[in-house]
């Protein structure tokens, strides 16, 4: 027979640095589901959560709890293996856009459930929304259907996967709790498991511009979704990937699927080039299929065509030409030398500023806004060259944007030139199942 539980013996258990059992979780995150706990004393658990931490086991069944909460898919009758990637979240990250459709192309389904962005970060169905008819709300059914004929969605969640975390992100987001680790590791894969994916790589993003700034606390947080993954019976990898400096030279939405476009088609930035394909080779590797060049796909036209399918199949024009910002403003170097530093974070906010991000979930963004990057880091400049180019639908925004710039580094500035040249690392790790045990704290 089952235990009776009440919300406040649950909270000083964990309060008091205790271990919460099984029931104790599958209670809780049941009846705070249904609205039997209170907004408040949720709150308190997640702080003791926060600064007390949990184990493995604990972390594991409260993944599992949030799961139950909802329904979960099953694509194991599709007859061909699934992967899928997850990304923390970056300035320019849109790697997932040209991922899927690479994937694709080598007879692997990709179900990509993604989301809208908040803060500096975007968001892939924001990027998307760019074209012209696409849409991001598929049934079910159709997602099924999509991936037996194209290979490859991009598209919102159901409201149906996994409601605990949707319920509960939005309380941790008020409370001061969002940087627990357990919590965001059951947050993201509660909602990937769900998913019903065979394979998943995590894109852990680390540096100025990312949610975990230092590279301890990032491989914390892959190892726990790593396990969590592994313990679920999904193949499961983490790249710890550099965001101290955006991915590519487009910031924003129209701008960033115009550069993935670019990757498709053979060409655009190395860095977004590189991520994509080595994300791409762990996709593949977790599914099954080895032995294969993923660049292969992006020269010979194959990831195009599948992109093209992919974006066709959910209303969208392929060929419509991307919305154009009215507004542009230039940002030129005032000394010579090479480009040392271009700050993530302050980049980030200033597309944010100009419009293409949210401050609100029910803002309206201008999907034409951004910045574009004409010089990187390591690259030579001299005086007077544009280093990037500000792109507004109102001009009365290009102060902000600019601000955001000067502001970036306690007031460094988002650009750094010096007289040496850098390199820049973007894969700094790789975390598999053999790095994941004993994690959980």
């Amino acid at each position: 027979m089952a235990e009776r539980h009440d919300a406040i013996s649950v909270i000083v258990t964990k309060r008091d640095g205790g271990t919460l059992s099984d029931d104790q979780i599958d209670w809780v995150v049941d009846a705070y589901t249904r609205g039997v706990v209170a907004d408040e004393q949720m709150s308190a658990l997640t702080m003791a959560i926060l600064q007390r931490g949990m184990s493995r086991s604990e972390i594991a069944r409260w993944t599992a709890a949030m799961i139950a909460s909802g329904e979960r898919l099953d694509f194991t009758d599709l007859g061909v293996p699934t992967a899928d990637k997850h990304s923390t979240g970056g300035v320019g990250d849109k790697i997932t856009l040209p991922l899927a459709p690479l994937v694709a192309a080598y007879g692997v389904a990709v179900p990509q459930l993604s989301g809208r962005g908040l803060g500096h970060t975007g968001g892939t169905l924001d990027k998307l929304e760019s074209i012209p008819g696409w849409r991001a709300d598929v049934s079910n059914a159709d997602m099924r259907q999509q991936l037996l004929d194209v290979g490859a969605v991009i598209c919102a969640a159901g409201a149906q996967l996994a409601p605990a975390d949707k319920k509960l992100y939005a309380l941790r987001d008020v409370t001061g709790t969002v940087e627990s680790i357990p919590m965001i590791s059951a947050s993201i894969m509660s909602k990937k498991i769900a998913e019903g994916t065979g394979a998943l790589v995590l894109d852990v993003k680390v540096g100025t511009g990312a949610f975990m700034k230092n590279i301890d606390d990032a491989r914390e947080l892959a190892r726990t979704m790593v396990a969590l993954g592994t313990d679920a019976g999904v193949v499961t990898t983490a790249l710890l990937t550099d965001m101290s400096t955006p991915l590519g030279r487009g910031i924003g939405n129209a701008l960033e699927v115009t550069e993935s476009v670019e990757v498709l088609a053979g060409g655009g930035p190395a860095d977004v080039v590189e991520l994509t394909v080595e994300l791409a080779r762990a996709m593949l590797e977790g599914a099954g299929v080895t032995g294969v060049d993923p660049s292969e796909a992006l020269k010979d036209g194959r990831a195009m065509d599948k992109w093209r399918q992919m974006i066709s199949a959910q209303g969208g024009d392929p060929d419509a030409p991307m919305p154009t910002a009215p507004h542009v403003e230039e940002v030129c170097a005032d000394s010579d030398g090479f480009i040392t530093r271009i700050d993530a974070m302050g980049a980030g906010l200033a597309a944010w500023r100009l419009g293409a991000g949210r401050a609100r979930k029910d803002d309206v963004l201008d999907l034409s806004a951004g910045v574009f990057l004409h010089k990187t880091l390591g690259d030579e400049v001299r005086k007077g060259d544009v280093i990037m180019t500000l792109h507004a639908e109102s001009e009365d925004k290009m102060p902000r944007g600019l601000a955001a710039l000067s502001e970036a580094c306690e007031g460094a500035g988002t650009v750094e030139i010096g007289s040496s040249p850098v390199d820049r690392r973007i894969i700094l790790d790789r975390i598999g199942a053999e790095d994941a045990s004993g994690t959980g704290r």
